[in-house]
């Protein structure tokens, strides 16, 4: 027996389908474009290539570390939501096959939900890899904070 759907399936469906599907698509991407950015910027400031100046200020050096976090949050608390209306979508489209087909046979009700499925699974590609980075990155940036603003504090107190 062969298996015939695959997720480019999800882009050549409905309209609603094909959108939430791009949508997901475009999160992820972004999603990975900010872990690779992150990854960059680590991999500097474990080389010593970024360090605090002298009178910088520490929010102002933590920055670029929180940038874009925000982004990494909203991809992982979104995504399954949106890939859960694509589940909807694709149930309410089986729902209507049965409906116009007059048959509840597997051959009407299999595609739409497969399509279902496609999209969740969509939803949890680009939701797992950003709530991982998230906290992963999150938790780095404050560990710096911490350590750089008691070295800030050590230095002011021996002055």
């Amino acid at each position: 027996m062969q298996n015939n759907f695959s997720l480019l399936s999800l882009f050549t469906g409905d309209l609603m389908t094909v959108f939430v599907s791009i949508v997901l698509v475009v999160f992820s991407v972004l999603s990975w474009a900010v872990i690779v950015e992150k990854i960059r910027l680590w991999h500097a400031h474990k080389r010593n290539q970024l360090k605090m100046k002298p009178n910088e200020n520490l929010d102002v050096f933590i920055r670029p570390f929180d940038k874009n976090l925000w982004f990494l949050s909203m991809v992982a608390y979104i995504s399954p939501f949106i890939g859960l209306f694509g589940t909807v979508w694709g149930v309410m489209d089986s729902f209507a096959s049965i409906g116009v087909n007059q048959s509840v046979s597997i051959g009407v009700i299999a595609p739409g939900l497969a399509v279902a499925l496609g999209t969740t699974a969509l939803g949890l590609i680009a939701a797992i890899p950003a709530a991982i980075a998230h906290q992963i990155y999150s938790k780095k940036a404050d560990d710096l904070y911490e350590r750089l603003d008691c070295a800030c504090k050590e230095v002011k107190s021996k002055k």
